[in-house]
């Protein structure tokens, strides 16, 4: 099976999470940062303790019952986690049926997506995947991935983002943007700045920047 990568809003979106054992908690976990309308968890083993843990990570909605087909009406996106292959296999064929994204946990093929081995650094998120195949390979490889990136680009993103919108603000062709941006991130400025070395990076910026944003070098750096 070929995957397409993707990265997903969830923003405002209703998500269901059936199963809350520790593979269930660990996709909550994950979810709760993006921002969703509500995490609705279904799990008969639910009990007070359980629930608050749960509800401290996200806008969680809990149900302490079995799984209903009900459950899934109107949800962007599903997660068949129980300890029930025939109950996964019941949640990912209905998501199926009705157009709805599923993860199945125990068995990939049957639903829609998997969630990728991945970290976050500051705003940079690295992703992989090896099909499905090997979760303890793809658990290695973002260890080894995570370790190697460390925090060496976390400044020089922050710069980046700084630096964009006063860029597209000139109005200047895409193609020159494009040379502009490649330069940068080939430069020695992520160094510069994970080091703290305010004049070089200064220098490096003032270097490559066209002449109209050479005077707003000291905001675009703003912190380092």
């Amino acid at each position: 099976m070929t995957l397409y990568p993707l990265f997903v809003t969830l923003h405002d979106k209703d998500i269901l999470v059936v199963g809350a054992g520790s593979v269930g908690q660990r996709k909550i976990a994950g979810l709760g940062s993006a921002g969703p309308r509500c995490i609705t968890v279904v799990d008969p083993g639910l009990n007070a303790e359980r629930v608050a843990e749960l509800k401290k990570l996200g806008p969680v909605e809990c149900h302490a019952r079995v799984f209903a087909p009900r459950d899934v009406r109107e949800k962007f996106l599903v997660f068949a986690a129980t300890s029930d292959r025939a109950v996964n296999a019941e949640i990912a064929a209905l998501c199926l049926e009705l157009g709805i994204l599923c993860n199945s946990v125990d068995a990939p093929d049957e639903g829609s997506f998997i969630v990728p081995a991945h970290f976050t650094n500051g705003g940079i998120t690295v992703a992989l995947s090896t099909g499905g195949h090997s979760p303890a390979l793809a658990r290695l490889l973002r260890e080894d991935l995570e370790s190697f990136v460390g925090k060496r680009y976390t400044h020089l993103l922050q710069v980046l983002s700084r630096l964009r919108p006063l860029m597209l603000n000139l109005g200047l062709p895409t193609q020159e943007n494009t040379v502009l941006f490649h330069a940068l991130v080939r430069s020695p400025l992520a160094g510069q700045l994970e080091c703290g070395d305010h004049a070089a990076a200064e220098a490096t910026l003032s270097r490559l920047l066209p002449e109209p944003l050479l005077d707003r070098v000291g905001e675009i750096l703003h912190g380092y």
